[in-house]
């Protein structure tokens, strides 16, 4: 990847499709979260990917939602109603619909975040909609 594809301005968010934000946050939310459970110190991969599962599900991350939306801000909201809003297919057979649409905003809204730069704010929704105490740590 060349220097100048890693500094271009942040694209207009109007113009990105929802399920490409979605998807984008679905990326960021898992860094989030790898990072969360490495500095837990949890080590093996069998521990790891055991205790993803505890963020990334569409119920896990429904209840992140229910954490987090008194704290977002206009924009946000709009953002996480657009990705919520989307026109779903195919829903998880271990979510219900409603589960799955809450943790698609979340994700929309996360990539949205991530496409504006704004790693700050990121950290700080992540840290709301996860607490800390809810880690254990240690394999």
């Amino acid at each position: 990847m060349k220097t100048n594809d890693m500094e271009r301005a942040a694209p207009d968010l109007r113009t990105v499709s929802t399920a490409a934000l979605a998807y984008l946050g679905d990326a960021v939310l898992e860094i989030a979260v790898r990072r969360r459970l490495l500095e837990c110190g949890y080590a093996s991969s069998k521990s790891l990917n055991a205790h993803a599962r505890d963020f990334v599900s569409a119920p896990a991350q429904s209840r992140a939602v229910e954490r987090l939306l008194p704290h977002l801000t206009e924009e946000e909201r709009d953002l996480f109603r657009r990705g919520r809003n989307i026109g779903h297919t195919n829903t998880p057979k271990h979510a219900t619909v409603t589960e799955y649409r809450l943790a698609t905003g979340l994700e929309t809204l996360f990539g949205a975040l991530y496409l504006e730069k704004k790693e700050d704010r990121i950290a700080a929704l992540f840290a709301l909609a996860y607490p800390a105490e809810n880690t254990k740590g240690e394999d």
